[in-house]
């Protein structure tokens, strides 16, 4: 076994982190553009509205929706194969709920996928990735309301019908499983609990929805072009048991939980014995629907998709409680005190391929660092250069040497981005270096840093050659 040639190498974004023009050309308030900025390791504070003397990230991005073109050629100078992006659903429908979409916003995509495809880059489009219509929140309550899979189907028929000869790859939900996994799934899921509810009711009945409206989305799809590939998209946590003890053991499983009940309603079409435990260990009861067992049967995805980055370890002292560390005395860690673990990423591919046997997709996987930027413009980030080499490598043993099907790889950040946690510049990912800082300042130059040659160098190799650069 080896890479496939039609490999899908690239990069991974979202419009939230990059595009800006956030009012421009028609577009309304997506739930991003109600975050403040903050510092380092302190959560965004988040608005009901626009307010006056904040500074929103999303608002300006680093100007992709104007910079386009520039951004793509590098993208098609380094050789990609595909690029990941998100549709910025309000832009196609301002409010969430209208009948008719927003011509204006439908050709910006026509014009960005047309860009693309001229450079011989295939689109890789996610549907929602944490820009569901902000109206659809406040007017609706967000995925609380079985409206929301109706609206969600209806924009993915607008743009699936648009787009259906220029784009074949799509995702439903980027990360869907933190739906489960954040205190409060406000990214993921628009969701920001009310007095008197119940959190864990409330993420069960919004992640229902969710699987409702990604099978639906994937019926949808195949309707209106049967070569269409429509994957899920989750966080995997590679997780460790802390010791061999078997407490330990079963700490793992109570924390790969909650990422499997997503991947087994969506995959498998059906919620397994492995969701019917988690729902007892959150205390909730749910049935689903008779009318939505169905959909979910048909309207399961053609591909896993999949950000990695660190891994875990889990650890219990009585076998049902549950301690989950990033500290692992094994693994070395970087600027954000996150484990770097290059192996972790082959045992994901593993496991999620001995679980389904379907095509995986690693669309993120990134470092993200201070970079420092030397008298002559250049950045020398031979750090990033290795953590991208060693979990590359990784990726290649789990198909060379376990025959696990990848059909690609989209590292996160090509290019600077915010960070959607704290809104912040300094967190960067990218090969690409944006002069923009944390406060929103600079010109939103380009210019390539030191791993731009280096990704150039993997991707002509189909990724036989990731050694270093002199």
């Amino acid at each position: 076994m080896r890479l496939r040639d039609d490999f899908l190498w690239g990069g991974a974004t979202a419009a939230n982190q990059m595009e800006g023009a956030f009012l421009e050309d028609g577009k309304g308030l997506s739930i991003a553009d109600v975050e403040q900025g903050s510092r380092h390791g302190v959560p965004r504070p988040i608005h009901e509205e626009v307010r006056s003397g904040c500074y929103y990230p999303s608002h300006e991005g680093i100007d992709f929706y104007h910079r386009y073109q520039e951004d793509i050629d590098l993208y098609a100078e380094m050789g990609f194969k595909c690029f990941r992006m998100s549709i910025n659903w309000p832009r196609i429908f301002p409010v969430g709920d209208e009948a008719e979409p927003n011509e204006a916003g439908l050709e910006f995509y026509d014009r960005v996928f047309d860009a693309l495809l001229e450079k011989g880059i295939q689109p890789v489009v996610t549907l929602s990735h944490y820009e569901t219509p902000l109206a659809l929140v406040q007017k609706y309550g967000s995925w609380r309301n079985r409206e929301l899979i109706g609206f969600f189907e209806h924009y993915c028929r607008t743009v699936f019908s648009r787009y259906k000869d220029k784009v074949k790859y799509w995702m439903t939900f980027n990360e869907i499983n933190e739906t489960m996994n954040q205190r409060e799934p406000y990214h993921q899921a628009g969701i920001r609990y009310q007095p008197g509810e119940n959190p864990e009711a409330v993420k069960v009945l919004a992640s229902h929805n969710m699987f409702v409206a990604s099978a639906r989305a994937v019926l949808a799809g195949h309707e209106i072009n049967p070569d269409f590939k429509i994957g899920c998209m989750i966080q995997y946590p590679t997780t460790y048991a802390r010791t061999c003890r078997p407490e330990d053991v079963m700490a793992r499983r109570y924390h790969m939980m909650p990422n499997y009940y997503y991947t087994d309603v969506m995959c498998r079409g059906y919620y397994t014995n492995l969701c019917t435990a988690q729902l007892q260990r959150l205390g909730v009861t749910f049935e689903p629907p008779a009318e939505d067992l169905e959909i979910l049967k048909a309207g399961t995805v053609d591909y896993i998709a999949f950000s990695y980055y660190f891994s875990y370890t889990a650890s219990s002292e009585d076998g049902s409680s549950l301690k989950v560390e990033r500290a692992n005395p094994y693994l070395e860690r970087n600027d954000w005190d996150w484990p770097i673990d290059p192996m972790g990423l082959r045992i994901a591919l593993n496991e999620l391929y001995d679980r389904y046997q379907m095509p995986l997709f690693v669309v993120e996987n990134g470092l993200g660092a201070i970079d420092k930027v030397e008298a002559d413009g250049s950045v020398q980030d031979d750090y990033r250069i290795k953590f991208l080499g060693d979990h590359i490598e990784a990726l290649k043993q789990a198909v060379e040497l376990d025959h696990v099907d990848v059909i690609g790889y989209t590292c996160w950040g090509p290019i600077d981005i915010i960070s959607v946690g704290t809104g912040e510049m300094r967190k960067r990912y990218g090969f690409i270096y944006v002069d923009k800082d944390d406060e929103g300042k600079g010109s939103l130059k380009r210019s390539r840093k030191k791993s731009f040659a280096w990704y150039k160098k993997v991707l002509a190799t189909n990724g036989a050659d990731t050694s270093g650069l002199e």
